[in-house]
């Protein structure tokens, strides 16, 4: 098997048609969901933060 290597923090670009906008409303799904199922503050506060740039994103998208 031979190594594979990959940049940490490399992105791979969405593209701008609807298969971006799908992936995005199950992203911002998974993170309210998440969200919605965690006891600890800060890390509900992190996931709906994250939920919310998502959503901002949408908008602009559509």
């Amino acid at each position: 098997m031979e190594n594979q290597y990959c940049k940490v923090g490399a992105v791979t670009p969405m593209n701008n048609g609807r298969q971006a906008v799908h992936l995005l409303e199950y992203q911002y799904q998974n993170f309210m969901e998440r969200a919605s199922t965690i006891n600890d503050a800060k890390l509900v506060e992190y996931f709906e933060g994250k939920a919310q740039k998502i959503k901002k994103i949408l908008e602009n998208l559509v």
